[in-house]
């Protein structure tokens, strides 16, 4: 009865959203990652970003005024992720906090000798467990292909259903293999790793070597924006993240 009476209000909250068809389609065309959708995909997507944007509650930081199109990007982009999925991957937490730029985060760490510093770091994003996602608000246009800051912290929310934290190993569907996963994905950072320590060009953000939930998150950036860069170079890790997300990119390139 419930899910009826959520279903219902959210149907309402999506009627009364009062974007209009100009909107979204100057939106879309402005995301390459969208590009090799067909129109049913589009549609589907759509869908999901509508009911995404009136589920979670949007606010500007640091300044920011917080317009219906930056809503609408960031909507798009986080429900690639999850268009064979569905919001559903999306549970548990409802806030979403844009800033104008990279912002401070409070840290706190401890050294060998049980001394705790403090520090403040300057992200472009940040997903929290069970709260909320903050982003550094950047237009499409201004990101390198292949650097997505909505895909890499979304990707760390769906990273966080196995658990409750990020590690880079997310809940995987029946039929596939935790331990493929884990050695496949295993081999790759490691792999990856040396290359960023050898001080070789990657067409992965090397950031993605810090640890390997960090990996998980740029993989699936590329998997999204270049997927023909992981398709080349990790193969096997391809075809783990197509199952897992229930896309084949490189089908439509």
């Amino acid at each position: 009865m419930f899910e009826w009476l959520r279903n219902r209000l959210r149907r309402r909250a999506v009627a009364q959203l009062g974007i209009t068809e100009a909107e979204w389609s100057a939106v879309e065309a402005g995301l390459p990652c969208l590009a090799r959708l067909d129109d049913t995909e589009r549609m589907r997507l759509r869908a999901l970003a509508q009911s995404f944007i009136v589920e979670k509650q949007w606010a500007g930081a640091g300044g920011l005024a917080l317009d219906a199109s930056m809503q609408i990007s960031i909507a798009l982009q986080a429900c690639l992720l999850v268009l064979n999925l569905g919001l559903e991957w999306y549970r548990g937490w409802v806030g979403i906090v844009v800033y104008p730029g990279d912002f401070i985060i409070p840290r706190k760490t401890m050294d060998e000798n049980g001394i705790v510093h403090e520090y403040d770091d300057f992200a472009l994003g940040e997903a929290w467990e069970g709260g909320p996602v903050l982003l550094s608000w950047f237009p499409p246009e201004a990101q390198p292909l292949g650097i997505n800051v909505v895909i890499h912290e979304f990707a760390h929310k769906l990273d966080m259903r196995q658990g409750g934290i990020a590690n880079g190993r997310p809940p995987l569907h029946r039929g596939m293999s935790r331990k493929a996963w884990q050695t496949i994905l295993g081999d790759a950072y490691e792999h990856f790793l040396q290359t960023v320590d050898r001080g070789e060009e990657t067409e992965l953000d090397p950031y993605g070597a810090e640890r390997p939930e960090e990996f998980f998150a740029v993989l699936s950036e590329a998997f999204f924006e270049t997927p023909q860069v992981i398709q080349r170079d990790y193969p096997a890790v391809y075809d783990q993240l197509r199952q897992f997300y229930r896309q084949d990119p490189c089908a439509a390139c």
